[in-house]
């Protein structure tokens, strides 16, 4: 009996040091959180999400409706289309929205984000948004209007997907390229833990994602909702490079990757994990295509932008310094500046035909 309450004894305690561990770590996220948010905050008093632009619904060709905006001039000379990254959706281009006022821009969601729908036919695929980004440009720019296409991240492998379908676009409608923090082929998602866990996570991901469907996923869905400060702080980490970045920034970023239900972030981490679209990168190089990466980028390796832009002729490489995976919420000037400058290359280059229609 004596040896039976001793291991008793060291259970309880070792629960006890558990949890007091615990309480220890979740007592230094706040301490952490709070410090971070008493520090003066530029973007404080941006209204952050809310730009909207002239609402159009896009059917895709299995029937999905996907949400599309459309902002500025009708009669602008160029139509730029924005497509968004895993796991978030058009509001992360506030920034681009608020300053790219002169030129007509086109945001959506993709499939499964935002305010558009889900397929319920089989998996996801990069190819099959490809295929709805081809729906978007034909409904909201018909004819022969030109377009410039910038794509952040999973954005950046749509665009790939529908040179890969239609190169016909490319150097007709299609002028210019712009591709964000992005991969011509499947990427390390474990690219920011420390070097020993990486293999552990490439192994261990892959089984929790597919699992993460019916009570598994409302289970997650739960922990994620509750998150709190851990989440602040791991989206302050992995999504940028700045520790300086404005709480607020962060603070919308989370709770656009928060609003993306569980089931869609596990569906599309699959088909990024399939992700091989290097055969199109010959297809952008009929237009003038800009590659722009932060050089802190954890999530998608700056060395996987050098590949894209040594694929491609004539493509210019910015890396900027410091800037994580959202760069185009941690520098949106410098963004704002490139997409300008491509937009003003491409027009000069003058290489679409006249006439000729998507």
């Amino acid at each position: 009996m004596a040896s039976w309450r001793r291991l008793t004894g060291v259970v309880m305690l070792a629960a006890g040091a558990v949890a007091a561990g615990a309480g220890v770590v979740i007592a230094a996220e706040k301490i952490a959180v709070g410090r971070i948010r008493l520090r003066p905050d530029s973007e404080a008093d941006e209204q952050l999400g809310q730009l909207h632009g002239r609402p159009l619904t896009v059917l895709a060709a299995d029937g999905v409706p996907l949400h599309t905006e459309i902002s500025g001039p009708d009669d602008a000379p160029v139509t730029i289309i924005f497509c968004h990254g895993y796991a978030l959706n058009l509001n992360c281009w506030h920034y681009q929205q608020a300053g790219l006022t002169a030129d007509r821009l086109v945001f959506w969601d993709q499939r499964g984000h935002g305010r558009s729908g889900r397929g319920d036919s089989g998996p996801v695929s990069i190819d099959q948004i490809g295929g709805d980004l081809h729906a978007v440009l034909l409904a909201a720019v018909p004819g022969d209007s030109p377009v410039v296409l910038v794509g952040h991240s999973m954005g950046g492998m749509t665009i790939m997907a529908l040179a890969e379908q239609h190169p016909e676009l490319f150097g007709t409608k299609i002028i210019g390229v712009v591709l964000i923090s992005t991969a011509a082929s499947a990427v390390d998602p474990s690219g920011w833990l420390p070097g020993p866990l990486r293999p552990i996570a490439r192994h261990a991901v892959p089984p929790v994602m597919r699992g993460a469907q019916g009570k598994a996923a409302g289970l997650i869905e739960r922990g994620r909702q509750a998150a709190g400060d851990i989440a602040f702080l791991s989206t302050r980490f992995i999504a940028f490079g700045d520790p300086r970045i404005s709480p607020a920034v962060v603070d919308f970023l989370e709770r656009i990757i928060r609003a993306t239900p569980v089931e869609v972030v596990a569906e599309f981490y699959l088909a990024l994990l399939g992700h091989d679209k290097r055969a199109a990168l010959g297809v952008l190089g009929q237009v003038p295509v800009l590659v722009l990466t932060g050089d802190h980028d954890r999530l998608v390796s700056p060395a996987l932008s050098d590949e894209i832009a040594a694929a491609i002729p004539g493509a210019e490489l910015i890396v900027v310094p410091g800037a994580g995976h959202v760069v185009i919420m941690e520098r949106p000037e410098l963004v704002n500046d490139a997409i300008t400058s491509l937009l003003a290359r491409a027009l000069a280059r003058g290489k679409r035909a006249p006439g000729q229609s998507a």
